[in-house]
C-alpha cells in the first residue's frame, strides 16, 4: 500500500471524510499555494469541522420530521398582526430555549400558528438544539404504541431526547380519557427538561371539554404555563386569502 492509499485507509478509521473525499485536490491546492504546515492542517481541520456540522444539521432536520419547510423571513408579519417585528425578533434569539420556557400559540386555521412553530423550529436547529416536531394526532398514536412499535419507541424516544419539542393541532381532533393521560404524562417529564411549543385553535377554557376531566387539565396547564408565552393570533386564513385556482389567468 502506497502512502496516498494509507492516507485514505486512514481518514477512513478516524471519520475524515473531508479527507478522504477531497485528498487530491487538497495536496494539490496546497503544492500551489506553497502552504506552510500550520496553514495545510488549520484549513483541513477547519473544513473537517464544517462538512460535520453541516452533516449534524442534516441528522437534526431528518430527525425533526417537519412536515414541511417554513422560515421566519417567509412569515408575513402585513398579514399576522397580533405578533410583531420586535417580539418575533426576541423568539427568534431563542434565549427563551436555554430559559426552559413554553410557547403556546392559539388561534383558528390558517392564521400562521404551524408556520411560525415550524420557522423556530429551524432557527432552533441552525443554533444547534434538537428539535423535535409532531402533530397531536401523531403523538397520540406514538404514545399508544410505544411498548410494542419500534418505530414509535424511536419516536418518542427523540422526543424525550430533545431541546424543542413542538406539538401542533391540538384540539383539531377529540381524544379519549387513555389519551389525554398519555398527553399529561408526556407534558409532565418534558416539565423543566425541555421547551414546547403547542399550537391549537381552542382557547385555554374549551382545554377541559377537549382533555375530558377539569382536574387533569388544571394539571397539564400549571406544567405548561409554569414559564410561558401565549400567543393568540387572530385574523382571517391566510390560505383562504391567497388561495391559487387553476382557471386563473
Amino acid at each position: 500500500m502506497d502512502t496516498l492509499e494509507e492516507i485514505i485507509s486512514y481518514s477512513t478509521t478516524l471519520k475524515l471524510p473531508y479527507l478522504k473525499q477531497n485528498i487530491i485536490q487538497i495536496l494539490d491546492t496546497a503544492k500551489k499555494n506553497d502552504q506552510t504546515y500550520q496553514d495545510f492542517l488549520h484549513k483541513l481541520l477547519h473544513n473537517e469541522m464544517l462538512l460535520r456540522d453541516e452533516r449534524s444539521r442534516e441528522k437534526r432536520v431528518k430527525n425533526a420530521a417537519f412536515p414541511a419547510t417554513k422560515t421566519v423571513d417567509d412569515f408575513d408579519l402585513a398579514f399576522q398582526k397580533s405578533i410583531s417585528k420586535r417580539q418575533l425578533n426576541e423568539l427568534c434569539e431563542l434565549t427563551w430555549i436555554d430559559q426552559m420556557y413554553n410557547l403556546i400559540l392559539l388561534g383558528p386555521p390558517g392564521v400562521g400558528k404551524s408556520h411560525l412553530a415550524i420557522a423556530l423550529g429551524h432557527k432552533a436547529i441552525e443554533a444547534g438544539y434538537n428539535v423535535s416536531f409532531v402533530t397531536m394526532d401523531l403523538l397520540m398514536h406514538t404514545l399508544k404504541t410505544a411498548e410494542i412499535s419500534r418505530k414509535s419507541k424511536g419516536k418518542l424516544n427523540r422526543i424525550l431526547g430533545s431541546s424543542l419539542v413542538i406539538i401542533d393541532e391540538l384540539g383539531y381532533l377529540p381524544i379519549s380519557r387513555e389519551e389525554a393521560n398519555l398527553f399529561f404524562g408526556l407534558i409532565s417529564t418534558l416539565h423543566e427538561q425541555a421547551s414546547v411549543i403547542i399550537t391549537s385553535n381552542k382557547g385555554f377554557e374549551d382545554w377541559t371539554e377537549l382533555l375530558g376531566d377539569p382536574a387533569l387539565t388544571t394539571a397539564v396547564l400549571d406544567r405548561i404555563t409554569y414559564r410561558c408565552e401565549v400567543i393568540t393570533m387572530q385574523g382571517k386564513s391566510y390560505r383562504l386569502e391567497h388561495r391559487q385556482s387553476l382557471f386563473e389567468s
